[in-house]
């Protein structure tokens, strides 16, 4: 199999004219305009930096090219192949020698498969003597396994963790990571950012009327807690059991949802086992209609067909993860993009400004 790069067309940045102000309202309005083309200046001012360059691996690459599409940049021109017995070869068909370069690369399905090719990508930057590596991990397999639940289990995060600083990776993005503390696991620095900008957005937009915000279990309370404040709603969480991997026995809601419509926010949704579970519940317990969001669609097993066949309204999710075609079918299945997200969080780590900004 051969990746060929795809071009993008470079936007062209429009200049906007300073008027002279001639009170305080056409002084703010000017400061306003001035802001705005200087926001536009910065947003395309990659275009022509010979030393900022992006590459993609198979995992994603339609993402990668909208996050190129917002930078005014192009694809990095790669060659990518499989021997018969599945070995992977990579070659960078350009120079990057000294080149600040932005590799992105989800360690989604088939995830040994992907994890193994951003390793060797990895090695051939540093080999090709790139001044510095920043992997773009949309969506980091392997989240789960981050500490040892049960005797003589591996921390398989930890692990993972240790090969993309092994390979040669300095810096690391991720987005929306199972457990925060994943970020503790790399000796290099790592900005963890969030999909909820993109997510509220939408359901804002929706303005639905008594909302309520669920989190599926007591790990996702945080998270739950902050969606809740950006929309300015109240939060339920449900209360489960883990009987077994992948296996979800739901005990019983804790909070008010009678009558209201809910909201379940997740970061995966995987077998959406817990999902449909909690979708359950939440309708026994008096709710009106229940919708879902997750960051990343793993969408694995039985997935697609339990949540076609479920009572919830609409579950929304980002394109961390490129969705199968069988889940593009399913009306309920709806995504939203983090490219420019990502894309503004690439600009700052390589204009050295602050990430932390982007949150609000």
């Amino acid at each position: 199999m051969k990746t060929e790069a795809t071009e993008t067309v470079t936007p062209t940045t429009t200049t906007t004219e300073m008027q002279e102000a001639t009170g305080s309202s056409t002084a703010q309005a000017t400061r306003a305009k001035g802001s705005a083309a200087t926001s536009s200046r910065r947003r395309f001012s990659l275009s022509g930096d010979k030393h900022f360059k992006i590459f993609a691996g198979s995992a994603n690459r339609d993402l990668a090219e909208k996050v190129c599409e917002h930078l005014g940049v192009t694809l990095g021109e790669t060659k990518l192949q499989r021997f018969a017995d599945g070995e992977i070869y990579f070659q960078l068909l350009e120079n990057v020698r000294g080149a600040d370069v932005f590799l992105v690369q989800p360690t989604c399905y088939p995830v040994d498969q992907n994890l193994v090719e951003l390793l060797i990508m990895i090695d051939a930057l540093k080999r090709a003597s790139a001044g510095r590596i920043t992997v773009v991990v949309p969506y980091y397999g392997y989240a789960r396994q981050d500490r040892k639940d049960r005797p003589r289990v591996a921390i398989s995060s930890k692990l993972v963790a240790d090969l993309i600083t092994t390979a040669g990776a300095n810096r690391a993005l991720f987005m929306d990571l199972h457990a925060a503390q994943i970020q503790g696991f790399f000796n290099i620095p790592v900005d963890h950012m969030f999909a909820s900008p993109v997510l509220v957005s939408y359901f804002r937009e929706l303005n639905m009327p008594n909302l309520t915000v669920v989190s599926p279990d007591a790990g996702g309370v945080e998270r739950a807690r902050h969606f809740a404040q950006k929309v300015d709603a109240p939060m339920a969480i449900v209360d489960k059991r883990r009987t077994d991997i992948n296996v979800t026995e739901v005990m019983h809601v804790i909070g008010d949802v009678k009558d209201r419509t809910c909201l379940i926010v997740d970061d995966i949704v995987d077998t959406a086992g817990t999902l449909v579970k909690t979708v359950d519940a939440l309708l026994q317990e008096g709710a009106t209609k229940v919708y879902a969001c997750a960051s990343h669609a793993v969408l694995s097993g039985p997935a697609i067909e339990r949540i076609a066949n479920s009572r919830l309204e609409e579950l929304v999710v980002t394109d961390s993860i490129p969705l199968r075609p069988e889940a593009q079918r399913v009306a309920k299945i709806k995504v939203r993009s983090v490219s420019g997200l990502l894309a503004a969080t690439i600009e700052s780590i390589h204009m050295e400004t602050s990430v932390s900004s982007l949150f609000n």
